[in-house]
Formats: C-alpha cells, structure tokens, sequence
C-alpha cells in the first residue's frame, strides 16, 4: 500500500504533466488564432486541466488549486461507512475466534484462529481510533446499530453461528473454516470497495492490509479444508 507521501508524489507528478500538457495546449491555441485568454486559468496563469468524475466534463483550475485538490484526502461517505462496518465486521471474526479455543480439535485451526485474532484485535482500535479523528458514524444511519446480516458480505447468521456454539470436534473445526473463509472473502470485497470508492489515505492503508492479510490467511484455510 503506498503510504501518504507516495500518493501525494504521485498527485504532484500528475499535476505537474497536466500542467506541462496545458502549457502546450495553450501554444498550440495561440498559433491556432485562439483567444489570449484559452488555456489559462482564473488568475491570468496557466491552467491545470483536472479529469471530470465518470460523465461530467473537465476542469480547469489554477495551479493552487490543482495543489489543494491533490492533498484533499478528506474521508468521504464510503470511508466512514467502510470503517464502522468493518469495526463489526472485525467483531464477528474476534466471537467465531474466542469459540476455537474450547472447541476445535485441529492445533492448526486453534492456532490460525489465534492469529486471525491478534491481527483483528488491533485493527478494531485503530479503526475506532480513527472514528475519533474524524467524527464517527454518520448521523441518522440505521446500520450503525447492528442488522448488518445482509449489508456486509460474509458475516455468519446468527443460525450459523448457533451451528457453529454447538459444535465440537472436527465438526467445528470443518464449519468454522467454512464460515471464516466466506468471512475473509466479504472483508476482502469491502477493503476492495473502499479503495475504488473512497478518498482518505488512512483508510486506503488500512483497506490495503485487510486485503493482504486475509487473502493470505484465505490460501492458508483453504489448503486446511
């Protein structure tokens, strides 16, 4: 995962060829007859030619505010949401883990759901410590009081997790690594989500290591089952 100051690099740089592209355009404008005017921005000064979104046309902006595009990581709507459901998410994994200690015969199901909840324990304070930063769960978002069952993909039901309390033996450990596969999968899909969809270079970090370490974590389950 590229960290702050390679993202801001990368931005920089790119802002940099839009510029030198529209430095060129401007010629090309002035040689063609174009207006004084064409290629420059508010100010008078070369313009910077930033992207549109999907359907919308592109804008010309000024190289300051070409600067303060690049360096706007302000958490948007699928930051926010991916973190508070991502906290859950997390807590449904730390429930299904606790239960392997009593209940599952293989030493290497016990000992993968020791890691999965050393990995995960931090991961839900450092998700919420960044809720602190930066406001917490939306106002008025009825999923931020649980139901998430059909929101969030791979979380259990809570008929498969009452399969999976009674289970004991090799039958646990055969439905727990069915259910924690399926679990990793929908928190992979999320972190995917978040990073095609969100804008904060923190929550793009933590995305990025969920995606490593469960996709790594779903290899090692698989060869287990």
């Amino acid at each position: 995962m590229l960290n702050r100051r390679t993202t801001l690099h990368t931005a920089s740089l790119a802002a940099a060829v839009a510029a030198a592209l529209a430095l060129v355009l401007t010629g090309c404008d002035a040689e063609s007859g174009g207006g004084a005017d064409a290629g420059k921005g508010k100010d008078g000064k070369p313009a910077v030619i930033a992207p549109g979104k999907p359907g919308e046309a592109a804008k010309k902006l000024s190289a300051e505010e070409a600067a303060k595009a690049g360096d706007d990581d302000s958490p948007n709507t699928a930051d926010r949401s991916y973190v508070r459901m991502m906290i859950e998410h997390h807590a449904q994994a730390l429930v299904m883990t606790d239960l392997a200690t009593d209940r599952a015969k293989s030493a290497k199901v016990k000992r993968l759901a020791e890691r999965i909840a050393a990995g995960q324990k931090p991961e839900i304070e450092a998700m919420r410590g960044w809720q602190k930063t930066n406001g917490g769960a939306p106002k008025g978002d009825d999923s931020a009081h649980g139901g998430h069952d059909a929101k969030m993909p791979g979380m259990a039901t809570a008929a498969e997790l009452k399969r999976l309390r009674g289970a004991e033996g090799a039958d646990f450990d055969a439905l727990f690594l069915k259910l924690m596969i399926a679990h990793h999968r929908g928190a992979v899909s999320m972190a995917t989500d978040v990073l095609a969809q969100g804008n904060n270079i923190p929550v793009e970090e933590m995305a990025g290591d969920v995606i490593a370490q469960q996709s790594s974590e779903i290899r090692r389950m698989l060869q287990m089952s």
